[in-house]
């Protein structure tokens, strides 16, 4: 199958393109593809990330104690006058270089879970497949996200999780940090890359999915760590 079929056949065929992505682990193509659709979100969203960045940091009096005044201030005339090749080292550098070494991590950590329950499959097998699974939230996900955000002018209150359902909690909150971590995007996507694990590891269909969510689990508690111990710098 080529790179089209692929990625169709992840929303429409999924059990069938991720045994036969298993057996045959391409993945360069996907790869960046995926890539070159996180730097166009990132460029398209950045002028209003970084206002709403403004606009929040301009209020928080504790930031501006730790950082201080002189500090502070030079911080945000920073934020109020971007430079203009900011917004392209955001979507050409950053983006690429931190969703690459995510990619490779979560591939690194299904296939430890992977071992524990077989003694088959590489490294890139995992990778190969955990990035095709990835097209349903790094894609679609994605595009939908972007929709919401152009048309709220947000970025930190939109979401495609449980935490839409509850649109006065602040983004800052501890009840919307966690909700956030119940995305129907990435919930769809591990579901489907439960086919490929299942192929990649020769296991039943049943360990793969406690494989693939279980590493879920794992990596929406880092996140709502992360999150609430960086509640310090917006409120």
């Amino acid at each position: 199958m080529n790179i089209f079929e692929r990625m169709q056949g992840v929303f429409a065929s999924p059990k069938k393109t991720l045994e036969a992505v298993a057996e045959r682990p391409v993945w360069v193509d996907i790869f960046i593809v995926l890539l070159i659709v996180l730097a166009v979100h990132t460029y398209i969203i950045t002028p209003i990330m970084q206002t709403e960045t403004l606009a929040t940091f301009k209020n928080n009096v504790k930031l501006q104690e730790r950082m201080g005044k002189d500090r502070f201030e030079q911080y945000l005339k920073a934020q109020e006058n971007p430079s203009p090749g900011r917004r392209l080292v955001n979507a050409l550098a950053i983006t690429p270089v931190s969703t690459t070494v995510g990619f490779l991590l979560s591939s690194l950590f299904l296939l430890i879970f992977g071992r524990i329950v077989s003694t088959t499959g590489v490294f890139k097998q995992v990778l190969a497949v955990y990035l095709h699974a990835a097209v349903i939230d790094r894609v679609l996900g994605t595009a939908v996200r972007l929709v919401s955000i152009l048309t709220k002018k947000s970025v930190f209150q939109t979401s495609t999780s449980l935490a839409l359902l509850f649109p006065k909690l602040s983004f800052t909150s501890p009840a919307y940090i966690m909700l956030s971590q119940v995305d129907l995007f990435q919930i769809w996507m591990f579901g489907v890359l439960a086919f490929g694990l299942a192929a990649v590891f020769k296991i039943e269909l049943k360990k793969a999915l406690i494989v693939s969510y279980g590493f879920y689990l794992l990596k929406s508690v880092v996140y709502v760590g992360l999150g609430l111990l960086s509640r310090s710098f917006f409120s």
